[in-house]
């Protein structure tokens, strides 16, 4: 990391959250690619249990609850995504069937075999990819789907610049083989994986962001630790449009064997 930036890991946890809680989405995504994902799960009814972890604020659960049946729970750790998440459910009257709530997606409180549906979108680094597929494994019923969005390498060289930031950010990050190798070895049968195109990051992640980092470094004009995190943001921003075609996101389904 260049000695004017600092790593991710370095960065105040509440300035974090408190800025991504004034945009619309808190990683890579859009509805489309949502919807896409939602397209190979099979099964769903009114009575279908589905959890979101790592929710955040809740835009991609809210897709999955105005094209899905069943009930729906959001779960985070940090109580302003969980209270933005809950008055966007009561927005669209969905608060009857999509509850936001605090907590760790490391340290669930369903009954085992209960879930129909785990859904996470750009999440599942904060515990690692291996990790969050054995963990989450026995929470769903036989049959039951996953489906994750997570960082990965789109091909098997890269540049070192970017393979140095994304080995400080990230060390889990890796290709798409080896990931369905990690879903399979965790006991799922690997449904579907797909690249999401480069409008996820730019037209509905980065591009909202610029005015979004103005006026974050507005309100709070002179505060350092602020300064050092727009910039790592904008770092990371311009990694993205050099790099690009050595990295982005990729949607994992598996089905529980």
């Amino acid at each position: 990391m260049s000695d004017n930036i600092k790593s991710i890991r370095e960065l105040d946890l509440e300035i974090i959250v408190e800025y991504y809680s004034t945009v619309k989405r808190q990683g890579p995504g859009s509805p489309d690619i949502t919807l896409k994902a939602l397209s190979f799960i099979e099964g769903l009814t009114e009575s279908s249990q589905i959890v979101d972890l790592g929710c955040g604020s809740g835009g991609q659960t809210m897709v999955l609850a105005q094209d899905a049946p069943g009930q729906i729970t959001g779960i985070d750790l940090f109580p302003q995504f969980v209270d933005l998440f809950n008055a966007n459910a009561k927005a669209l009257n969905l608060q009857n069937r999509v509850k936001g709530e605090l907590g760790s997606m490391d340290n669930l409180h369903f009954q085992e075999e209960s879930l129909d549906l785990i859904w996470c979108e750009g999440a599942i680094y904060n515990i690692g990819f291996e990790k969050g597929m054995k963990y989450w494994h026995r929470f769903l019923k036989p049959g039951g789907y996953l489906a994750v969005s997570e960082a990965t390498w789109f091909t098997d060289k890269r540049p070192a610049e970017i393979q140095d930031f994304w080995m400080d950010a990230y060390p889990g990050i890796d290709t798409i083989s080896h990931k369905l190798e990690q879903m399979q070895s965790a006991g799922y049968f690997p449904i579907a994986a797909f690249m999401l195109p480069e409008k996820c990051w730019i037209k509905h992640f980065y591009e909202p962001q610029i005015k979004a980092h103005e006026d974050f470094l507005r309100k709070n004009a002179g505060n350092r630790a602020v300064e050092d995190f727009i910039k790592n943001q904008q770092h990371e921003m311009e990694l993205y449009y050099k790099y690009k075609q050595y990295y982005g996101y990729a949607f994992f389904i598996g089905k529980k064997m």
